[in-house]
């Protein structure tokens, strides 16, 4: 009875034995599985980074070679100022508004400006590769362009400006009047003694701080949620559906040309200087045939700051639109041939 009793004991301990062990086994099994799945999961989302990583250096490099290889760059007496010029016909300065560049500034005119007309596109003060000096007043802009239009053997010019092109535009008519034969003055921003308080930001001031931080997260927005960027331009789903396909493009260059964000942000931050209390701009005494076209909806710059200016410049010839938004979409065509009529009156004798 005994010896049975043990033989007994034995084999169930045997048995209990062999269930730890094979338990212990397949807890082995299942822990190497899910470091297995957990190394799978780290290696897939090393080699998402990896990749994504890639992508974004190589558009950015892209980016930044196209860029420096349509622009060149001259010395002037306020530092660097890099632009490009094409076409024939009356010489007409474009000058780009905020978060631009000489790149914007190739849209503006082609969407606004026509044919016809001989344009130079420059990258204002902060913007691409023309820096940020000393003095960034919109009266050393203003002496900036006409340092560049000497260096170009051009003596008289006139401008297409957009939005925060206007300021340092009104400074060049005022300071140089000899030297500007018309005004094209689009979708106006503030100047003293204007201000800024009338301006409602599409997005939350964080939202551009983080945006503007580096180049990564724009570049982000642009590939997963592309049309999350676009109220910040003023362009809204309605604006957009009402937009012909010939808008399209440029709706979409407006989106894509703030890139690289980095260099653009010192522009950016520039923009203060158009309504610096200690700025004058003696827009009564400005003679220059000038033609201002600002939509009512506009949703950066108010209509109110296009009726202003013009009030306040002599015989200026005023086309107020009812919608357009910020970038006039759906008024391209008709902006455009007004435009070009106009620029193309009144700077035949430029050269």
């Amino acid at each position: 009875m005994n010896t049975h009793m043990r033989e007994t004991k034995q084999r169930e301990s045997e048995v209990s034995q062999g269930s730890t062990t094979r338990a212990r086994a397949g807890a082995g099994r299942h822990a190497r599985v899910w470091q297995w799945v957990v190394l799978g999961v780290v290696g897939a989302l090393a080699v998402g980074a990896g990749a994504t990583y890639l992508a974004y250096a190589r558009d950015m490099r892209a980016a930044r070679d196209r860029l420096a290889a349509g622009s060149q760059i001259v010395e002037t007496r306020h530092g660097p100022i890099e632009y490009t010029t094409w076409g024939e016909g009356p010489p007409v300065l474009v000058v780009h508004g905020a978060g631009g560049g000489y790149d914007q500034g190739i849209s503006i005119a082609r969407a606004f400006g026509g044919e016809g007309l001989r344009w130079i596109s420059l990258s204002r003060f902060g913007y691409l590769r023309s820096p940020l000096p000393a003095d960034a007043s919109t009266a050393a802009q203003a002496e900036a362009f006409a340092d560049l239009l000497d260096i170009l053997g051009i003596e008289r010019v006139a401008i297409l400006a957009m939005s925060g092109g206007v300021p340092p535009s009104l400074q060049f008519a005022q300071r140089y009047p000899e030297r500007i034969a018309a005004l094209v003055l689009l979708s106006s921003a503030p100047y003293t003694p204007l201000t800024a308080a009338e301006q409602k930001l599409p997005a939350p001031i964080w939202v551009y701080q983080a945006l503007f931080s580096s180049d990564f997260p724009y570049w982000v927005l642009q590939k997963v949620a592309r049309p999350s960027l676009e109220p910040m331009f003023d362009i809204t789903p309605a604006l957009r559906a009402g937009s012909p396909p010939e808008e399209q493009a440029f709706i979409a260059s407006q989106v894509d040309a703030f890139q690289p964000v980095t260099g653009r942000i010192d522009g950016v931050r520039n923009e203060g200087a158009a309504i610096d209390p200690g700025a004058r701009y003696l827009v009564e005494k400005i003679t220059t045939p000038t033609l201002i076209i600002h939509a009512r909806d506009d949703q950066i710059n108010p209509f109110s700051f296009g009726e202003y200016t013009a009030q306040h410049i002599r015989s200026a010839q005023f086309l107020p639109l009812a919608t357009g938004g910020h970038l006039l979409l759906g008024r391209h065509a008709e902006v455009r041939a007004r435009a070009n009529a106009f620029l193309r009156q009144y700077a035949t004798g430029a050269k």
